[in-house]
């Protein structure tokens, strides 16, 4: 892993999750088409996120990484990038109070087009077709001439994501991110929630902490903080031509820069050492990320690492553990304890998603709310008994009021996911869920922070 990286040197290792485009002429163009536009995102960004997470690593700050299980080309509108955006700048209010620190905001947006499958193919009756890898590769419907690869869907992922990116950045910095709004929105789900008896202390608190604020003369007027905030993007680095034609040097550092979004991360499914993920994400200096499944050993997990992050930078790795409920407390510790040894200096993010997915008898993938919410307390007793930080959550979730997890303060049943079920892979928390799972969870956080305090005062 130590040879001379190149932009294109992925090209010669094995590829995983590719996806077979019939017209080698018509990729070509679309590639060279794609090199030739201009970057999504900057490298000065990408730096900067970068240490907002080493301050994460460090035990200051928490990360809150969310959005879309797949983004499509049908469901592209500006009502529902603000509500994604929005939903999440709620539950980073809700999330700062509970562990008192900064949150980092990073949205599964912009780019998180394309999917890993379990299998190439997917048959229906007697037919057999290629299958759905996400918009930016084929379409969902099972339909011969859909399913064929097809180069043009590059450039359109690309556009799209570069509008939804142009309307991110208008919402983070002209006065969408308000906190007095964001916390107004917070006390009308409070207000509504079949739950919100129980999180009234807390949003109260919240209340009382900013009437402070604004007595003392904070306000969105005086402070731009309290009406502005950062929001990065980040996406699975899955398709290697669409990310090796947006990878730029920077003119700054010479170094080079994935600018499909700022942080990329790397997939269970494609995280093989001499793989050619690994080998295009070792060369591009964005932070990046890695899903952590239970058939994970934590000898490779090392091996990964040093791969990955070599001189050991603070904020350049983000390990996201995606156990499922039962396996999370037997799983997670032998990786958590071998990275302690080795004196890694990572970000541990929880993704209660991914481990958690079943079939409902009525046919449907869901998830179910409280083995979501069981994970990530799972992860959070983990780093509690290791002595290490549990720095972050990972969701796939929506603005949107869909029907695809049952369970929470709204008891969707098996039998009413078929109301809403609207997404074009895995179910996602809806808007209503994403905030109860945050009122829940910042409750842990003060508890724990509390605890820690107390064990403090008690030493010393």
């Amino acid at each position: 892993m130590s040879g001379k990286w190149a932009p294109q040197s992925w090209r010669g290792k094995e590829v995983r999750q590719v996806p077979v485009y019939p017209d080698a002429g018509k990729l070509a163009r679309a590639e060279e088409t794609l090199a030739n536009y201009p970057p999504l995102v900057f490298a000065g960004e990408a730096r900067r996120l970068k240490e907002h997470l080493g301050v994460v690593a460090e035990g200051k700050a928490f990360l809150l990484q969310g959005g879309d299980c797949a983004e499509s080309f049908a469901e592209f509108h500006a009502n529902n990038i603000r509500d994604t955006f929005r939903v999440l700048l709620q539950m980073a209010v809700v999330l700062t109070f509970g562990a008192a620190c900064p949150v980092v905001k990073l949205g599964r947006m912009a780019g998180q087009f394309a999917k890993p499958r379990s299998a190439p193919t997917e048959v229906q009756g007697d037919i057999e077709l290629p299958s759905y890898r996400g918009d930016i590769v084929n379409a969902i419907e099972f339909d011969a001439a859909a399913r064929v690869p097809d180069p043009e869907r590059l450039l359109r992922a690309y556009n799209q994501s570069a509008a939804t990116l142009n309307l991110l950045r208008a919402f983070a910095q002209g006065g969408f991110a308000d906190l007095h709004k964001v916390h107004q929105w917070n006390l009308q789900f409070v207000a509504s929630s079949p739950q919100g008896q129980r999180y009234e202390a807390l949003a109260g608190r919240i209340d009382e902490a900013l009437a402070f604020m604004e007595a003392c003369g904070i306000t969105p007027e005086t402070a731009p903080q309290l009406r502005e905030t950062d929001f990065y993007t980040s996406h699975e680095a899955l398709l290697l031509n669409y990310e090796q034609a947006l990878t730029r040097v920077d003119s700054l550092t010479g170094q080079w820069y994935d600018c499909s979004a700022h942080l990329l991360w790397l997939g269970d499914r494609t995280r093989q050492l001499d793989g050619a993920h690994v080998e295009f994400l070792r060369g591009v200096d964005n932070p990046l990320g890695m899903k952590c499944g239970p058939s994970l050993e934590p000898d490779d997990l090392l091996r990964l690492i040093e791969a990955l992050n070599p001189d050991n930078v603070p904020g350049r790795l983000t390990l996201i553990a995606r156990m499922g409920a039962d396996s999370v407390e037997a799983k997670l510790p032998p990786l958590v304890r071998a990275v302690q040894r080795a004196g890694h200096k990572v970000v541990w993010a929880c993704d209660p998603m991914h481990g958690n997915t079943v079939k409902a008898s009525t046919g449907y993938k869901t998830r179910a709310f409280d083995r979501i919410l069981a994970e990530v307390k799972g992860f959070f007793a983990v780093h509690r008994a290791e002595g290490s930080y549990a720095g972050g959550l990972h969701f796939e979730m929506t603005g949107k009021d869909v029907t695809e997890c049952i369970g929470g303060a709204q008891a969707i049943s098996e039998a009413s996911l078929g109301d809403r079920y609207h997404t074009h892979c895995d179910p996602r928390l809806n808007a209503s869920q994403a905030l109860e799972l945050a009122f829940l969870i910042a409750e842990q956080l003060k508890e724990e922070r509390e605890n820690g305090a107390g064990q403090v005062a008690a030493a010393s």
